[in-house]
């Protein structure tokens, strides 16, 4: 076995690694109980929806750990489902058959660009600065969603955020798994991530954050699955109606290119936490990375869970010492268990894991020391994806702000020829991307 992982190469050890698989695990285990009650919305049967959740995210993230050997896991991704609940059945017709045809129809013309190389090609055109400035931007994003969902910070109508109620149990409980994990990182605790999210799960119990299971086991409904190809009350396929439909069409782009610069944020954030970023910025093993990624959108849509992609809530297995696939292995059995035991996991709030996401985010912002902020050229873009990404609350718009003003300052200062012509290429498609969202 670690003929094929490199454990012991990578400064690892299996205990280690399965360690880090269950705190990744737990960091996500939100999506069992968040990506159903979305899908419900649409129309998709919540037993249903939770089976695709869970099965969905174990093959894929097992498949990631087995080809890229790299601490990465996949789950139904959010933002896409929101877009499936909200907009897109809707534009359908009601029909959330034709919704899971659009994620399929998306995750396969990604799979294509990452068959012809034309993906990692794109990525190898955005400059270093950029990539740095990515991995700074979804650090401060990851930490803003810890805060979030710590209730330490909230939504506010005058100042848009405002510091959340001190009181209230969220609150509480989210500090204490802030506390907690960054006391026993700094004590170089193994899994102290892991004990961080454990131990705010039980002090949650008392203050109701916590909600203590009603069952243990429970079963599986598998009736989502082929969901492009099961018709609607007409007989017509989802895959039809998405194939037939002009603006359905519109959506599977404006998703790929979601789907395209999210994965390639959250591949650079974990490789800079898991150690397989090069010095180029570029990421070991990233054209199996992208493979396996494209082909979890595609089933995704065909299991009825939306679209499946690489999770940036992998850092956090990859900073509680995660090396290799292994992880990944760890993280997807546990979610095909959590299938049959979902409402035991559903258990581990958001709350809990704040702490773990808010210590990767610290970590990650480290990268703002290899950007040359005294090059315009370099500085500014790179700013504009460090404060688009979490004020956008979009990876990818993030992304795209700073491609714009890569662009436009490389044409206004004389130094045109520093864009390459992919880079040219991804620029287009982000401004067309804004235009028609």
């Amino acid at each position: 076995m670690d003929e094929h992982f490199k454990t012991l190469e990578r400064g690892s050890s299996t205990g280690q690694e399965l360690r880090a698989g269950l705190t990744t695990f737990l960091a996500m285990a939100y999506i069992i109980a968040v990506n159903p009650a979305l899908l419900s919305e649409a129309g998709v049967p919540i037993t249903a929806a939770v089976t695709s959740t869970c099965l969905g995210a174990g093959i894929m993230t097992i498949l990631m750990g087995v080809f890229s050997n790299r601490p990465l896991a996949c789950a139904s991704g959010m933002g896409i489902n929101a877009i499936v609940a909200y907009s897109l059945t809707a534009i359908a017709g009601g029909d959330w058959h034709a919704s899971m045809a659009v994620i399929f129809i998306e995750g396969i013309a990604i799979l294509v660009l990452v068959l012809c190389g034309l993906r990692k090609a794109i990525m190898d055109a955005i400059p270093v600065s950029l990539r740095h400035a990515i991995s700074v931007g979804l650090g401060l994003f990851i930490a803003m969603i810890g805060l979030k969902d710590g209730g330490i910070i909230v939504a506010d109508e005058s100042t848009m955020v405002a510091l959340g109620t001190v009181t209230e149990p969220t609150f509480i409980i989210g500090m204490v798994s802030i506390i907690v994990s960054i006391i026993l990182y700094a004590k170089k605790v193994p899994g102290s991530l892991l004990w961080g999210i454990l131990i705010a799960v039980l002090v949650g119990i008392p203050f109701g954050v916590t909600t203590l299971p009603t069952g243990v086991v429970s079963g599986l409904d598998f009736s989502s699955f082929g969901a492009p190809f099961q018709t609607d009350a007409a007989g017509i396929m989802g895959i039809t109606k998405a194939l037939t439909t002009p603006v359905l069409l519109v959506f599977a782009f404006s998703l790929m290119m979601s789907d395209f610069f999210d994965t390639m944020g959250t591949a650079m954030a974990v490789a800079k936490q898991g150690d397989f970023l090069n010095e180029d910025g570029s990421v070991e093993n990233i054209r199996e990375i992208l493979t396996v990624d494209s082909a979890a959108a595609a089933v995704g849509g065909l299991l009825g869970a939306s679209s499946i992609t690489t999770f940036v809530e992998s850092t956090s297995g990859a900073a509680d010492g995660g090396r290799t696939g292994l992880t990944s292995i760890a993280t997807g059995i546990l979610f095909i268990l959590a299938a049959f035991f979902s409402p035991l996991i559903a258990i581990v709030s958001s709350a809990a894991t704040c702490g773990a996401l808010v210590v990767v985010g610290f970590l990650m912002m480290t990268d703002v020391a290899d950007i040359d902020w005294s090059d315009i050229l370099e500085g500014f873009p790179a700013f504009m994806i460090v404060a688009g990404i979490p004020f956008t609350y979009s990876i990818s718009n993030g992304i795209g702000l700073g491609f714009i003003a890569y662009v436009l300052i490389a044409a206004v200062t004389g130094q045109i020829k520093k864009v390459k012509p992919l880079m040219w290429v991804a620029t287009i498609a982000f401004v067309i991307y804004f235009i028609i969202v």
